[in-house]
């Protein structure tokens, strides 16, 4: 089972605005093996799920969402595939003036309906396409990649951030540095987990 990820520590409005060089000078050194240990154990139990579960718990509804179990496993995938995408824009916005993150955050959370429509139809169809047959190689490619750009990373570029739109994930922080979006997936993953109505999803793999 996908251990509870470990916090990471959360910047302040005042140390958004700080001199980013102070800010790296007097914080401890991001613990990325930790971060690498919750991403792989995801992919573990990702496989564990998916080789235990037949056709007929793959198509049944999930707990809480309207989607299947089938398509709430590829939207637990799809939060990998995202992040990857995302780590491009943080590392960007991130060396920008602190208020065009915040106009961009702000931007995104106007247009949170439409993201929860496309969100949610996104992994309908992506499910038939990276079915259960599929989206296991495609959790490991996703993983593998993340896994090894998290340990080339600067130990600066980690601390830098940016603003986030908190409604469109409850995971979201109004300020999220990039080891914290690295983090994000796995509690993404965790929190979906526990609304598949698989059997296998109550048994720790192995």
């Amino acid at each position: 089972m996908v251990l509870p990820p470990r916090p990471l520590a959360h910047r302040s409005r005042a140390e958004d605005d700080a001199p980013m060089s102070d800010a790296v000078e007097h914080a401890d050194p991001v613990d990325r093996e930790a971060i690498v240990a919750d991403l792989t154990s995801c992919a573990t139990d990702l496989h564990h799920l998916l080789a235990a579960a037949t056709r007929d718990q793959l198509r049944a509804r999930s707990d809480g969402t309207a989607w299947t179990n089938e398509q709430l496993l590829f939207h637990m995938v799809f939060g990998f595939l995202v992040v990857r995408r995302l780590l491009r824009l943080v590392r960007l916005v991130g060396t920008l003036p602190p208020w065009v993150g915040r106009a961009f955050a702000g931007l995104l959370d106007a247009g949170r309906v439409p993201f929860h429509w496309v969100n949610y139809a996104g992994s309908c169809g992506g499910a038939t396409v990276f079915d259960h047959h599929r989206m296991g190689r495609l959790s490991d490619r996703t993983i593998a990649a993340l896994v090894r750009n998290l340990r080339a990373e600067p130990e600066e570029r980690l601390r830098r951030g940016m603003p986030f739109p908190t409604s469109w994930d409850p995971y979201f922080r109004p300020h999220m540095s990039l080891a914290e979006v690295y983090a994000y997936p796995v509690r993404h993953y965790a929190h979906h987990r526990a609304q598949l109505t698989l059997p296998a999803a109550g048994r720790p793999p192995g």
